[in-house]
């Protein structure tokens, strides 16, 4: 019997890490489109990033979830 991943391994595991969580008081669509909007980005810049989402000074652009999202002017 064959075993199935549902993830993919990392090419450089030093550099790398997995995350999951369960049972989090979080909406799927506003944490997915959070990590699609850090996902190639520096790490530095990605907390600055989540920083200025908290102060609001930026925002996350919501890009797949976005036909029934209020609109914030940028």
């Amino acid at each position: 019997m064959t075993r199935i991943h549902y993830s993919k391994t990392a090419d450089n595991s030093t550099k790398s890490c997995k995350a999951r969580g369960s049972d989090l008081r979080v909406h799927f669509k506003n944490t997915h489109e959070t990590a699609q909007a850090i996902k190639h980005m520096p790490l530095k810049r990605a907390k600055r990033f989540l920083q200025n989402v908290k102060d609001k000074k930026e925002i996350v652009v919501f890009r797949k979830f976005g036909h029934c999202v209020g609109r914030k002017a940028q």
